[in-house]
């Protein structure tokens, strides 16, 4: 590896930190012969759902250089998206921590973006594209391959030094970068605090989550009616769940966001459990007007809000007969 090289690693990763970016690794751009026989094995078994985009372009989600001619090198960078205030009313509709600001997509894009450019104007002309969600990239494995951290048993990046609450994003170029070589290990160990508390028992193994079962699948990919055999398991999760990273120990460590695109709206946080139940379309469009709520549109969010409110209608029922 050159000295160039080198000396462009270190720079786009200072500029990464400058942007915002809790932290940034490079790996080659190659084949995962290693996520291959994983990804397959839960395709077969239907556990992506509906979420038939899972299933097709297999082999470009296995190698960047199918999606990006002359690919060389994966930039991973993660976003810190952990809030530093939540929602007040203990029994109001949750509303998964990433989801309470400014969609991310646009906000890691953006910042992307401009990583993008300082490379382009800074270091040396190159080709490439930032990926957020948008493409078929597996995320957290090159963020793993770069160092980043490990991917935990809630199948999510863990990191040692910033847990878990963070986006993940990459740029894939044609320019040859110096890899990090530092690997992770997994921390972990014995602990099943994530797959002990999931009430709907997703995580059917370690890093195995059945997408089906998944509160997140359910309150925002799948289009039609609710898994009826999952009413009254929610725990109040109106759109995403945070319950599997909510209770690992090492986000006893997570520090709050300084993105101003990530606060909530003022109204966002107070809202009590009869002011979800009332909202009608002008304050959703109000509350989530950029928000990634929007991906489950207003029928969604009623359909989710429904769903919790007949579990918990079915609760008191049975507790006053009893």
């Amino acid at each position: 590896m050159s000295t160039a090289q080198k000396i462009f690693s270190e720079k786009i990763k200072a500029k990464a930190l400058e942007l915002g970016f809790l932290d940034c690794g490079i790996s080659r751009a190659e084949q995962l012969d290693e996520e291959r026989s994983r990804l397959e094995r839960w395709l077969h078994e239907g556990m992506h759902g509906e979420m038939g985009y899972m299933a097709r372009h297999v082999d470009m989600r296995l190698d960047p250089r199918l999606i990006v001619e002359g690919a060389q090198s994966v930039i991973s960078v993660l976003l810190n998206y952990f809030p530093g205030t939540q929602q007040q009313e203990d029994d109001a509709p949750v509303l998964s921590k990433y989801a309470y600001g400014k969609d991310y997509h646009f906000v890691l894009k953006d910042k992307l973006n401009a990583l993008m450019n300082f490379i382009q104007e800074e270091l040396a002309p190159c080709n490439g594209r930032p990926f957020v969600d948008s493409a078929p990239v597996l995320d957290k494995a090159w963020a793993a391959k770069a160092g980043l951290g490990w991917v935990g048993k809630h199948t999510n990046l863990i990191s040692v030094e910033h847990g878990s609450f963070f986006f993940i994003g990459e740029l894939i170029v044609d320019l040859e970068l110096e890899p990090d070589t530092r690997q992770v290990r997994d921390h972990c160990g014995t602990c099943t605090r994530c797959i002990d508390a999931c009430p709907t028992q997703a995580i059917v193994a370690p890093r195995v989550v059945d997408a089906r079962r998944c509160i997140s699948y359910q309150t925002i990919e799948l289009k039609g009616e609710l898994d009826e055999t999952l009413k009254g398991q929610f725990k109040d999760r109106v759109f995403g769940c945070d319950i599997c990273q909510d209770v690992c120990p090492w986000n006893l460590k997570s520090e709050a966001h300084q993105e101003p695109d990530f606060e909530p709206h003022p109204q966002l946080l107070s809202l009590t459990r009869q002011d979800w139940q009332e909202m009608e379309r002008p304050m959703f469009n109000e509350l989530f007007r950029k928000s990634a709520v929007k991906r489950t549109k207003f029928e969604g969010l009623k359909r989710n809000l429904r769903f919790i409110e007949q579990a918990a209608d079915s609760k008191e029922s049975h507790s006053s007969e009893e």
